[in-house]
């Protein structure tokens, strides 16, 4: 079976298990996880979602959202979509279901940490590509190889770095309801050479001064003018009048206000990163990779976002990205101490054994909402073990070798070709192995050793589905396997 007729059998063994195109309002995807709108939750078949073998795990928010994985999720999104598109009312279906589904449940301040994932999530490709690229680049120049290519490849990393206040101001004026290329081109100003020239609050800007937290204001403000000028510019003059006033009132306010407050802001997280892990790097540390997988889960991870782009626009790279990193190690620690654990509970070993690589290279997902989170116990002392790896991170950034990371997303094995750092890459880089070693230890340890209590333990380890059970294939030809009985917490 060639890589589209794999993609294309696993959406069509997705799609009737969700309740048929007729039930799906919208499409999108993420790093790891089809998102899908729906009209009626009751029509999804979960038991036998989770049953197929490229499923992952499922994850309820405000969007119905499978877990494939990386690559997997943007190869099958595509052939998924094509399934939906032949409903023949999906084009009339109401955006009123669409909104109801998207604020049900949700506070005033998620919704807004959803709009900043928004913003920023579909920039994380080119963060990841162009970091490995910085990445290959600095190891060449460190061994004196290919010299005469060097420069291009610094180009290609530093490019989107430069620009990538435009990308945040279309991007956020997209998601705030105004036009987006009003919004890049008020960004723009930020980075324009130009601004070199003009004084603000006693001091000459600097192009960039403000980075991604000036283009994030100068973008909504542009929204809030543009959206004014449509309610009261006549419409025949609206072509000429809007745009015009759009960039030049909120132009206006992001040269004379916002990039110097933005830059502010921007320096005041920097210098307060650098201070926190070089004063208290180990108990930031312990403190921020115990409280990461719950920060996941309840979403305020998102928040973090513009935190982790600020540092890598500063700094070339985010010191925090790889602390946090660690929760997933805790994570993979906790899962092989639950396998050895459940000897005799098939559906739970059998899950391990399919979501440890993709734990291994940072997609927690599977194991959290597949087997730790269920337990209780194994997701505390998941979490011990992602606050020791941190912590042990955290301690060298307090002996003065920072770890970082050049781009966001990733994490795990797959950090490794985007680490950086004050120090040496090799030093760098053994530092992150030897916290993620601390990480799966201690995970395990902790996991083996208070994760289950007798009752848990006469409970869970029983014959729930023994691995050698043949199942039947489905229509599609897609063969699933059984899972855990535990159903996943919703959040």
């Amino acid at each position: 079976m060639s890589t589209d007729d794999k993609n294309r059998a696993i959406a069509a063994a997705i799609l009737p298990l969700v309740g048929g195109p007729e039930n799906i309002d919208s499409v999108a995807h993420c790093m790891t996880r089809l998102r899908l709108g729906l009209r009626d939750r009751s029509l999804v078949q979960d038991d036998a979602l989770r049953a197929l073998p490229a499923v992952m795990g499922v994850v309820e928010d405000d969007t119905y959202q499978i877990v494939l994985g990386p690559g997997t999720v943007a190869r099958v999104t595509p052939e998924f979509e094509a399934l939906v598109a032949k409903a023949p009312d999906l084009a009339e279906r109401g955006a009123a279901i669409k909104a109801a589904q998207k604020s049900k449940n949700q506070t005033p301040f998620k919704l807004f940490l959803r709009r900043i994932a928004n913003i920023f999530v579909p920039l994380i490709p080119a963060l990841i590509g162009c970091g490995i690229i910085a990445g290959l680049n600095g190891l060449l120049i460190n061994l004196g190889w290919l010299t005469g290519v060097t420069p291009a490849l610094a180009a290609m990393a530093s490019g989107f770095m430069a620009l990538i206040a435009v990308f945040v101001g279309f991007n956020t004026a997209k998601e705030f309801g105004g036009t987006p290329i009003l919004g890049g081109a008020v960004a723009a100003i930020i980075v324009f050479p130009g601004v070199a020239k003009i004084d603000a609050f006693g001091q000459t800007l600097s192009p960039g001064q403000g980075g991604v937290l000036g283009a994030l204001g100068a973008a909504i403000l542009a929204v809030y003018v543009e959206k004014w000028c449509r309610r009261w510019v006549p419409e025949s003059l609206d072509v000429l009048v809007t745009p015009t006033l759009t960039v030049l009132v909120s132009g206006l306010v992001t040269i004379f206000g916002l990039m110097f407050v933005a830059g502010e802001i921007s320096t005041a997280i920097g210098d307060f990163a650098n201070w926190l892990l070089a004063n208290a790097g180990a108990g930031a540390g312990f403190v921020l990779g115990g409280l990461f997988l719950p920060l996941v889960m309840l979403g305020l991870h998102q928040a973090l976002i513009p935190i982790h782009t600020t540092l890598i626009e500063q700094q070339g790279f985010t010191v925090l990205l790889p602390i946090l990193a660690m929760a997933g190690a805790g994570q993979v620690g906790a899962a092989m101490a639950v396998y050895i654990k459940l000897p005799r509970n098939g559906s739970i070993r059998r899950t391990i054994k399919s979501a440890l690589p993709a734990g291994f290279l940072g997609v927690g997902e599977p194991l959290i909402y597949g087997v730790s989170l269920p337990l209780g116990r194994p997701f505390v002392t998941a979490c011990v073990g992602g606050a020791f790896g941190a912590g042990f991170i955290g301690l060298f950034n307090m002996l003065g070798d920072k770890v970082g990371s050049t781009a966001i997303g990733p994490s795990g094995w797959a950090l490794f070709p985007l680490l950086d750092g004050n120090k040496g890459l090799g030093e760098t880089i053994a530092i992150y192995a030897a916290g993620l070693l601390v990480g799966y230890a201690v995970g395990f340890v902790a996991t083996y050793v208070w994760g289950f209590s007798p009752r848990l333990l006469e409970e869970f380890n029983v014959d729930t589905a023994p691995a050698e059970t043949p199942v039947a294939s489905s229509a599609n030809g897609v063969t699933p396997t059984p899972t855990p009985e535990p159903e996943p917490l919703k959040v």
